[in-house]
């Protein structure tokens, strides 16, 4: 038995069945720094994929300022300690609006939980809309939003979902037909005696596969939900943080206020930190009708960790690197697209952008096994990259924010080689 099958079988047996890795050929990483990742043989991967490490894998700052707060005292938030303050203050100074008060806990999930709570606390109504093609979780609630896993029994039937949009195929340029799809579900969760508390969705659609929206293509669908007495709760796990180069903000970008924020994966580069941000009003409605407490969210080192993270992206000017580069290597997608006819579409922002991959570019059929077929011959080339979408078949990248010009020439020179090495399968 080869190594990876021993580590395969092992993690069988300790973790339970089914628990997915990247790749036909999991990849067994061992170490890592800035944009790079090393196997248990030594060899170097470009890393295009983790926005986990946000501002670089083991950044020194990061790590000292774990260390530091770890020597010193670690507690939960029973006790008074300035750091989630030092850190809420900063964190909410880069929002605008009412957004100006937070809790910390531990996963994305958990912050997307509570933030349904909220909209239940404000609204008295559970309604909850999401798209059809959407990720928020994992938590028992949570988990009812998704309809690409759905949970045995069928979701909920206080959770409805509307088309997710699609920029390559869709008419739908300026949100109106998104915006009515919004109002019909609203109209039937009234009539089911459930109500319309809150639509969620992520303001860049990731897991949709990042279509190319203009700023105030949401407009429409927010006239809908504020006329219906509902909030907007934008999951930011994915586009915040700067991510998107011209904006800190996926919602910032395409031009909406949210009333919830959710927060999670880049946030403490890695340490296990998410979050939730809001007004004084929601957040006090929430107090006031739901008890809450998170042993260890906001506890001092997370706290620590988060606010260098933070720091980190402001003081070396991250968000305009990841504007910069993305902008660089869409263009070397482009110039791709000029030798290879399955590149339908080329779209992103900042450091998380990709390629639509098709059979042929009139029918845009998805070429959904070629996509995964790619994925995995870079990785054998020694790029980390992965795929998402609607169909399956977006090419996501999404590197760590120091991501430099060298190494986007670097990914699209292999991609070159790989695109040219896989047959066209559908």
């Amino acid at each position: 038995m080869s190594d990876t099958a021993a580590l395969l079988d092992r993690r069988k047996r300790a973790l339970g069945p089914n628990l997915p890795t990247f790749y036909d050929d999991p990849v067994h990483l061992v170490r890592g720094q800035g944009t790079r990742v090393w196997d248990a043989d030594g060899r170097e991967y470009l890393d295009c994929y983790n926005n986990v490490p946000h501002v670089g894998h083991c950044h020194p700052k990061v790590v000292e300022a774990i260390c530091q707060q770890a020597g010193t005292l670690n507690t939960h938030t029973r006790y008074l300690h300035e750091t989630i303050l030092d850190f809420v203050e900063a964190l909410t100074a880069t929002m605008s609006g009412p957004l100006s008060t937070a809790i910390l806990t531990c996963t994305g999930s958990e912050a997307n939980d509570i933030a349904l709570r909220m909209a239940q606390a404000v609204t008295g109504k559970t309604g909850v809309i999401a798209t059809d093609h959407t990720y928020h979780g994992n938590t028992m609630a949570v988990a009812q939003l998704s309809v690409t896993n759905p949970p045995p029994g069928g979701a909920w039937p206080n959770v409805a979902h509307v088309p997710a949009p699609d920029s390559y195929r869709s008419e739908d340029v300026d949100g109106r037909a998104f915006a009515q799809a919004v109002a019909d579900e609203i109209a039937r969760l009234e009539a089911a005696g459930h109500g319309f508390s809150a639509l969620i969705l992520c303001p860049y659609f990731a897991n949709e596969g990042f279509p190319d929206l203009p700023a105030g293509w949401l407009d429409p669908a927010m006239e809908v939900v504020r006329r219906a007495g509902g909030v907007l709760i934008a999951d930011e796990v994915q586009p915040g943080f700067g991510r998107l180069g011209t904006h800190f903000w996926g919602h910032q970008k395409i031009g909406v206020q949210p009333d919830i924020v959710t927060l999670g994966k880049p946030m403490a580069n890695g340490h296990p930190v998410g979050g939730v941000v809001t007004s004084g009003e929601i957040m006090a409605a929430f107090r006031q009708s739901f008890r809450y407490f998170n042993t260890f969210g906001g506890n001092p080192v997370s706290a620590a960790a988060a606010l260098a993270t933070l720091r980190v992206v402001e003081d070396e000017g991250l968000m305009e690197n990841a504007c910069d580069v993305g902008d660089y290597a869409r263009a070397g997608l482009r110039d791709l697209a000029t030798r290879h006819a399955c590149i339908g579409n080329v779209r992103g922002s900042g450091l998380f952008f990709g390629a639509e991959m098709v059979l042929d570019r009139d029918s845009k059929a998805p070429a959904r096994a070629f996509t995964k077929a790619v994925a995995n011959g870079m990785r054998r080339n020694g790029v980390l990259l992965n795929f998402l979408g609607i169909h399956y078949n977006a090419l996501k990248i999404r590197p760590p924010m120091p991501f430099s010009r060298a190494e986007a020439d670097r990914m699209i020179e292999t991609l070159d080689r790989v695109l040219a090495d896989t047959p066209l399968v559908p």
